[in-house]
């Protein structure tokens, strides 16, 4: 027997012995582990899951400006329990508050001018009155002239004059009452001015309330993202920049997919289970169902979730339950009691 027939087995089994000792080397170790929390589970026996959103009773109410402007003041912090009407922040006033100075200036001007155009009405009433005397006086003295017969004692150039007279103040007097109509017109206008003068110290005084953004009702301060110096806008594409709601109760926003949705009923009992902590349950009071169908907006990551799944959005309340601190925003899952005539379908 020949050394090479020897030596070639040999190396081959050595190879093959050492490709298999680096294979098994290089295989990872897999430990089996416990997971963090167990997964959680419904205690209803015919139950319908779904994932919920913890929010606030009012829903998240994302305040918004009636008017641009740059914050000047912000007068909450989050957290803050406010009351109906209470500031929240001051946008800067300084341009406005100059505008109504013009406008109480503009204001005091016309109300003077109705006094002016008022004392103007009186002197013009006064000539009426001197107009009316002097006529009454040349009518007395024409008729005292048409009396006398004997041309001895008045010539006719003398009548003729004193009818010449009575015409002239006549006339006088019309004119007066003309000026006692246009100088009550001057007041009309001056009046008309006062309460242009005052609309516009009403818009300024409005405007300048504006610029304080007021809490809509009771609340808590949930999110704010506006300092002093910055710009507010009210383009309804803006990001919240305070955010607020009531959080006593909490609601919680359950996502039913369209498949079991016709199993869902109005009134139907039903729990919540912290994520993490499925031991954490809260009780759920039936609110409403919103009864439109939407897209799925908040994914799992499941890779069997498809991203063209509708939802069924079934409000609960969050009953008071010890031991369970619970956040606007924060996911659980909820679990629905479906009835034994509706499971068995």
């Amino acid at each position: 027997m020949k050394i090479r027939d020897f030596i070639l087995p040999s190396l081959a089994v050595a190879s093959l012995l050492y490709a298999t000792q680096s294979i098994v080397r290089t295989q990872p170790v897999r430990e089996l582990t416990e997971p963090p929390a167990p997964p959680p589970q419904s205690s209803f026996r015919n139950c319908i899951a779904a994932v919920g959103l913890v929010e606030p009773s009012s829903e998240a109410i994302s305040i918004g400006s009636a008017r641009p402007g740059v914050v000047d003041e912000v007068m909450v912090t989050v957290g803050d329990q406010v009351k109906k009407d209470q500031p929240l922040l001051r946008l800067r006033t300084s341009e406005l508050r100059a505008e109504r100075a013009v406008a109480d200036a503009s204001l005091k001007q016309a109300l003077a001018q109705v006094d002016v155009a008022k004392a103007q009405v009186r002197v013009a009433e006064s000539q009426v009155g001197v107009a009316d005397a002097e006529l009454a006086q040349s009518k007395r003295l024409q008729n005292f002239a048409d009396g006398v017969k004997d041309i001895r004692v008045l010539s006719d150039e003398e009548r003729s004059q004193r009818a010449m007279t009575v015409a002239t103040q006549e006339s006088r007097r019309m004119s007066a009452q003309a000026s006692v109509a246009a100088a009550r017109s001057s007041v009309s206008a001056a009046e008309a001015a006062v309460n242009a003068a005052k609309a516009s110290v009403d818009v300024l005084d409005v405007e300048i309330d504006r610029c304080t953004i007021k809490a809509p009702l009771d609340a808590t301060i949930l999110q704010l993202r506006i300092r002093s110096g910055e710009q507010v806008g009210v383009s309804p594409g803006q990001d919240a920049w305070i955010t607020l709601g009531q959080t006593n109760p909490f609601h919680i926003r359950a996502d039913v997919d369209e498949h079991e949705a016709w199993r869902v009923r109005p009134g139907v009992a039903a729990e919540a289970q912290v994520r993490g902590n499925p031991k954490l349950k809260a009780k759920l009071s039936f609110v409403r169902i919103e009864p439109l169908v939407i897209p799925k907006r908040s994914l799992t990551g499941d890779s069997t979730e498809r991203v063209d799944t509708r939802v069924l959005q079934v409000i609960f309340k969050i009953e008071p339950t010890e031991g369970i601190f619970l956040y606007p925003g924060q996911q659980m899952d909820v679990f629905f009691d479906a009835p034994q005539d509706i499971a068995a379908q």
